[in-house]
């Protein structure tokens, strides 16, 4: 009878897993010594990889048509964006000067998503007719099964890859390319 007041179980295990990493993201801010970052870093980034893949693989189509053609691909070029950062990172050490900014990029990046899947993709996810429970279920089981397996590479993996372990500083790639300008005087 008042089904508008249960809570929707998909959308409980999404907002789950957001508080769970911006509480991370915090315990990372409040961290003063290398190995406890470099231990929530990793932290954060199974949790992100897990999380973006159960919304990609199964929430965002199941939702993608009645939300909106426009919120959906935001989403899904934010979730590109956070996963070059991330693949970035796992290839990192924790040693490097940009390690600490790309991860404050990072989560500034990632709170960002999270305020508007909650603010404006969830709500409308919520009124969609579907079984949220199974949809739920079947969430559950995949993440289980990811955490328990890994995820497996994907795109921006291959592109983090390709710049060789050199995005540590950009301005340092820049230099290493930096074409000889014509003297003055010369064309």
């Amino acid at each position: 009878m008042f089904d508008f007041l249960k809570p929707n179980p998909a959308v409980a295990l999404l907002k789950e897993d957001h508080i769970r990493v911006k509480d991370l993201f915090d315990q990372f801010e409040q961290a003063t010594t290398r190995p406890a970052k470099k231990k929530l870093v990793r932290a954060v980034l199974t949790e992100l990889k897990v999380h973006a893949a159960i919304e990609e693989e199964i929430f965002y189509p199941a939702v993608r048509k009645p939300v909106g053609k426009e919120i959906m691909n935001e989403a899904d070029e934010e979730h590109h964006v956070a996963k070059l950062l991330i693949a970035e990172l796992d290839l990192m050490d924790g040693s490097e000067s940009h390690f600490d900014a790309k991860f404050h990029v990072l989560a500034e990046n990632v709170r960002h998503h999270i305020k508007e899947e909650e603010d404006e993709m969830l709500p409308k996810a919520k009124g969609v007719k579907l079984d949220f429970e199974a949809l739920a279920e079947k969430m559950a089981r995949r993440k289980e099964t990811l955490l328990a397996d890994g995820v497996a590479p994907v795109g921006e993996d291959t592109m983090a890859k390709a710049g060789k372990g050199n995005g540590d500083s950009p301005s340092k790639a820049a230099k290493r390319k930096t074409p000889q300008l014509p003297k003055a005087g010369k064309k």
